[in-house]
């Protein structure tokens, strides 16, 4: 959120109408999060994992705001005994995570300085230089270098042992010990317990021999670890992929959705529902004839004359560049294309023959009406990653957190 009060609430957004008109704060452009159905995409992936959620909220969860997240997913805050943490209430004990996985210390330190108390993971190998920083904002990193192991066990307060995760390499090649070397460990482990182990799948959902493979590995890690791993040491190993990617839940303790949390993808197949919906104003409208082009590079020409609507949301405010010429936007619950290339800050659509006027709302990602625009639906048009498209929504728009949108049935 751009500005110092923090993101907008608003309940009951299926009311018509269904933009809200506070033209101090959307007179341009904004998103909206939806956490009922962030909420909604928890609790399907709790129930298809049939283990707690290691919830990842790491790049400011997936770039919808880390701690109105967190918030919403009902993770615990120093205010809630007061009262104040009213997101409590919509998330029942069973379905509340064990955790949240962060990628750096300044994510974590914004989840503390908000009151955040939850588990935290730092799923991003730190440097022994920050390991006293991670002790302090009550971090569990995660370690596979027998020095960080040593190092992280000093910063441990007498009598009790500060929690850390074993990462173990199965195939990923990014972080970890590899599973056909955690021998040399075996000793540090037994002296300096880990709280949990976990490995990371790299093509779950597209190969299942690939999953296979590397559920085979991790195994046999754990096998020639398990005398030195403590009784009721915590492993995970389904990321968003791996859940989707079986019928019979998740194996071990955890699970680590990421990218399903968001509906970014999988929604189809799991019934999520969307999560970011990004909405921007018509500012002007003009009529061009035929043969005349619309923006840079005059990539598009017109074949009759067409009636263009400009909207004031361009690829400085998430909508990718990508889009140009391939992009389709929602105005009254109409597909609009968008014509020519997305700019810095606008972005144009052809609207001939759909009634819309200056300061009419358009949605570039998300649900009007009976339609949606899917983050992987959209990412698909513009040939990018869902990861990529979510990840630079709120550039620089407000963030609306909302409840109760409509979502098509």
């Amino acid at each position: 959120m751009k500005t110092a009060r923090g993101p907008l609430r608003i309940a009951g957004m299926s009311a018509p109408p269904i933009y809200p008109a506070r033209s101090t704060d959307l007179d341009r452009a904004w998103l909206e999060v939806d956490d009922d159905a962030l909420r909604h995409n928890a609790r399907v992936l709790r129930a298809r994992a049939g283990v707690p959620l290691l919830v990842m909220i790491k790049a400011n969860a997936y770039g919808l705001g880390a701690v109105d997240s967190a918030r919403a997913l009902g993770l615990p805050f120093a205010d809630q005994d007061e009262g104040q943490n009213q997101d409590q209430a919509h998330v029942s004990a069973a379905d509340r995570p064990w955790g949240a996985g962060i990628a750096s210390l300044d994510e974590a330190e914004e989840l503390r300085a908000a009151g955040c108390t939850a588990r935290l993971v730092c799923s991003t190998p730190l440097r022994a230089e920050e390991l006293a920083r991670a002790a302090a904002l009550d971090l569990r990193p995660t370690l596979h270098r027998e020095a960080d192991i040593a190092a992280w066990s000093a910063l441990s307060p007498a009598g009790a042992l500060r929690p850390w995760h074993l990462a173990i390499d199965t195939g990923m090649a990014r972080a970890g010990v590899r599973w056909d070397g955690v021998t040399p460990l075996r000793r540090i482990l037994a002296a300096h317990p880990p709280e949990g182990v976990f490995t990371h799948f790299h093509s779950a959902d597209e190969s299942l021999v690939s999953r296979e493979q590397q559920d085979v590995r991790f195994d046999e890690a754990l096998a020639a670890l398990m005398d030195v791993l403590p009784a009721g040491c915590l492993t995970h190993r389904d990321n968003s992929g791996g859940i989707v990617s079986r019928t019979t839940g998740s194996p071990g303790q955890l699970a680590r959705p990421g990218i399903a949390l968001y509906a970014g993808m999988f929604a189809d197949e799991l019934g999520l529902r969307q999560v970011p919906h990004l909405r921007a104003r018509i500012v002007d409208l003009r009529h061009v004839e035929a043969g005349e082009s619309v923006s840079y590079g005059a990539t598009w020409t017109a074949p009759s004359r067409r009636t263009i609507a400009t909207l004031a949301a361009g690829y400085a405010d998430g909508y990718r560049r990508h889009l140009s010429n391939a992009g389709v936007v929602l105005i009254h619950g109409t597909r609009c294309p968008v014509v020519g290339r997305v700019t810095m800050d606008m972005t144009m659509v052809d609207v001939t023959d759909r009634p819309c006027a200056v300061g009419d709302v358009a949605t570039l990602l998300g649900a009007d009406g009976h339609d949606l625009l899917s983050t992987e639906w959209v990412a698909a048009r513009g040939g990018v990653s869902p990861y990529e498209l979510l990840v630079g929504l709120a550039l620089r728009v407000p963030v609306v957190r909302c409840t109760g949108l409509r979502q098509r049935a």
